[in-house]
């Protein structure tokens, strides 16, 4: 629950209580509640190695943000964790929009997963179950335990695509005790939240528990075009019902099933500079005389109507253009059920099956990335229509004998995926600038590359394609701690894994095609780990660990082209420590990551106007040649000096080298172009503080609460094809609660508290593209700017 008293060492230091029976709870309460009087750091319960254990026990790099720290932050879906809460862990938008997010962790970062026949590099699991898509992880979270940070391969026990690491979401399980949390809030920008958590009493062994979500926020870059929605906009809602059935000792059943829908419209993306390498700007008579179009050598004169931002966040689009929202929803349902053959042997299996449907709606660009010429079609609006479809089955053996401790299980995963997308321009110019229309989204006649609108019997698409994959894997882990060594544990474990993928491209740019590709690989990752107990309070670690992310292919590429699989090595030594009667937490990791084959995305966007493809985006995938290199040195702190006081800090170094790389774009047989490529969202250094401070007032359990947290991010790129950094960061988030106000003397509580992102209100281009310089300039996506709001929280 949201009292215990969860603390963060901003990456890794915090409390986090396990899913787990009732009566451990009330254990765990209780562990917690003394602790706190001794002034200790409460112990961090995780569940990485399938089994619940001590995270400064368990020798793998975690970070782990619970629930009071989900609160503080005002942390409402996963983007909220872009701001770099865990300086290792990086999170943006997809191109600028929200509909799907981009998950890294020590700089294996995807470009664009963001396709049918493709995989993340960094595994995204709700409750135990692997999320196949980019899409749709922005949804709103329900009532979240915690959020595991699972950094460096976890190819053993987590599987699929885990080469960086597995981003873990646990939510809170029925307690089968009448109780939960009602709250609500406001905020600028129309902000809007209400959620409801309730636990039913247990009735027949059964225990149910509810969970509803909405959340609701206006533009923050405002649409001058009447009836359209502004940028940076979304609205959330979901559900879910839990049920846990026990009939027997020994056997629990959890069945649950949630659905979900987020509106959302992208980040706004902004003219930063014209004309940066100085061409002559060409004058309309040039370009009248030359057929309007425009002379070779020369770039387009800029509208008097489109500002050139600079650094500055724009609080209205200056071009008003049809932007909907796009609509993500998700659903799934899953039952996990586990049974206690003895106290030493646990079976479990976890069925899931989920679906993520998306209509995407991008209009970020307006006039902004595209050419300005006399009558011309301007501002790409992509359009994108997804669905998405998974299966999957998990079964664990987790047991314990003499001197021993084992997981070993199956795993199997089926997804079918299926994306046509088309990108019509929404808006034309007058002969001079000075004005525009807004086209109709109907079209009369043939629809054509030049003649199509975005109603859906209007759409002229640009690819349409159709995926399957299938996963079958097994997998096993042992911990061996030897007789009269009680200090010294040995652990090894691997995972066998037989992947399936096919797919076809049938429309290329509205032509029908029939481009198919088939993928077939067998992959073995063996991890190893030594661990030593030092003392009681200091716990050393050397892991060496092998991870990959599976092959595909492009649908974005006009013949679907196939790329093979990247493959990790790593190698890791870490210490967890503990200081001065456990107040003080310290853990470090340091690692080198190897990588071959490294799945390199080069981009080509038409922006001519005249050309019988504008608008058309195609994308190559190729695999790097040589060896990639990663590196990195990660740190956490945290000191709990007094009961009432907590404070920590978190740094990540990541340094990252990947071999020139074929540019498919800019070679020729006679001239092949080899070019530097680069990493994306993954600065050298990341750094993340907070502060807890709380005073008690009135005779019970009420106080004030105090909370503060700042990141800090250097430059880093955002186009793996581009030696351009976007800007670096500073983000500080605040809160100020009156916290367990009594109501009545049922122990009923009201919190109430006034919140803050990005309270500097600090602004920073996070995307940048200089993609466009010789045709009009760079272009990028600003962070968001401060909000804040009051809210009220009643918990019974």
């Amino acid at each position: 629950m949201i009292r215990h008293a969860i603390r963060l060492a901003a990456t890794c230091s915090i409390v986090a209580l396990s899913q787990a029976p009732v009566a451990a709870f009330a254990d765990e309460a209780a562990t917690n509640a003394a602790t706190a009087d001794s002034g200790e750091s409460a112990p961090i319960i995780v569940t990485a190695t399938k089994r619940e254990t001590d995270l400064q026990k368990t020798p793998i790099a975690i970070a782990v943000i619970g629930s009071a720290d989900i609160e503080k932050q005002h942390v409402q879906s996963l983007i909220d964790l872009a701001s770099g809460t865990v300086p290792s862990l990086r999170v943006a938008t997809f191109e600028a929009r929200q509909s799907a997010l981009t998950v890294g962790i020590r700089g294996i970062v995807p470009f664009d997963a963001n396709q049918t026949a493709r995989d993340q590099g960094v595994g995204v699991y709700l409750d135990g179950v692997y999320l196949g898509r980019q899409q749709g992880l922005n949804a709103a979270l329900f009532d979240v335990q915690r959020i595991e940070v699972l950094r460096g391969p976890q190819g053993t026990l987590f599987g699929r695509n885990t080469e960086g690491g597995a981003l873990s979401i646990v939510t809170k399980a029925p307690t089968g005790q009448f109780g939960g949390r009602v709250e609500a809030g406001i905020g600028n920008y129309g902000q809007r939240t209400g959620e409801a958590h309730i636990d039913l009493p247990e009735f027949h062994n059964i225990s149910i528990k509810v969970d509803g979500v909405y959340q609701h926020q206006d533009a923050t870059t405002k649409n001058p075009l009447a009836g359209q929605t502004g940028f940076n906009y979304y609205d959330r809602v979901g559900g879910r019902i839990q049920a846990q059935w026990k009939p027997v000792e020994g056997f629990t059943a959890n069945i649950s099933f949630d659905k979900s829908r987020d509106d959302n419209t992208p980040m706004y993306s902004q003219l930063i500079n014209y004309n940066p390498k100085g061409l002559p700007v060409a004058t309309l008579a040039q370009i009248a005389a030359n057929g309007g179009k425009l002379p070779s050598g020369t770039i387009a004169p800029l509208s008097p109507l489109v500002h050139v931002s600079g650094d500055k966040r724009m609080k209205t689009a200056d071009i008003g253009v049809p932007q909907q929202p796009s609509v993500d929803r998700t659903q799934g349902i899953m039952g996990n059920l586990s049974y206690d053959v003895s106290p030493d042997l646990t079976i479990r299996s976890i069925t899931a099956w989920r679906q993520v449907d998306t209509d995407q709606y991008d209009n970020s660009g307006g006039a902004h990335r595209t050419v300005f010429l006399p009558n011309t079609k301007f501002s790409r609006y992509s359009l994108s229509f997804l669905d998405q479809h998974q299966f999957s089955q998990e079964l664990q053996l987790v047991g314990s004998l003499p001197h021993l401790d084992f997981v070993a299980g199956a795993y199997y995963y089926n997804e079918h995926a299926s994306e046509n997308a088309a990108t019509p321009s929404s808006n034309i110019w007058n002969s001079d600038g000075t004005g525009y229309t807004t086209l109709s989204p109907n079209v009369t006649g043939a629809v054509t590359s030049g003649n199509q609108g975005w109603a859906d019997d209007s759409l002229f698409l640009q690819r349409d394609s159709h995926a399957k994959a299938q996963s079958i894997a097994a997998f096993a882990q042992a911990t061996y701690t030897p007789a009269g060594l009680d200090q010294v544990h040995l652990t090894a474990g691997g995972r066998y894994t037989h992947d399936k993928r096919d797919g076809v491209l049938d429309i290329v740019n509205g032509a029908t095609v029939n481009y198919g590709f088939h993928y077939r690989k067998d992959r073995f990752d063996p991890m190893v780990t030594l661990a030593w107990d030092a003392t009681d309070d200091v716990n050393l670690y050397a892991k060496y660990a092998t991870g990959y992310r599976a092959g595909g292919a492009n649908d974005r590429s006009q013949t679907f082209d196939a790329f093979g699989p990247e493959t990790v090595k790593s190698y890791e030594v870490g210490a967890k420590m503990m200081f001065l009667d456990r107040k003080v937490r310290l853990n470090l990791a340091g690692y080198i990551m190897d990588r071959d084959g490294t799945q390199v995305d080069f981009d080509n966007v038409n922006t001519d106007p005249n050309s019988p493809y504008f608008n058309l985006h195609t994308q190559e995938t190729l695999n790097a040649p040589g060896t990639t290199k990663i590196r990195g040195i990660e740190a956490e702190l945290n000191v709990h000096p007094t009961n009432n006081l907590t404070f920590g800090a978190s740094y990540a170094y990541t340094y990252t080298r990947v071999p020139k790389t074929l540019n498919p774009f800019l070679s020729t047989a006679a001239n092949p172009v080899y070019q530097n490529v680069f990493i994306v969202y993954t600065p050298p250094h990341a750094a993340s503080a907070f502060i807890d401070y709380s005073v008690p007032v009135g005779s019970g359990d009420e106080s004030v609460q105090f909370h503060l947290d700042a990141a800090y991010a250097d430059r880093q790129y955002s186009f793996e094809d581009e030696n351009v950094k976007a800007q670096s960061s500073f983000i500080v988030n605040g809160r100020i609660a009156l916290a367990d106000i009594p109501m009545s003397d049922a122990g009923t509580t009201l919190t109430v508290s006034l919140w803050s992102r990005n309270l500097l209100n600090e602004t920073h281009i996070y995307r940048l593209s200089n993609a466009n310089a010789s045709t009009l300039g760079a272009y990028g996506n600003f962070n968001p700017p401060r909000t804040f709001g009051v809210e009220g929280v009643v918990h019974f």
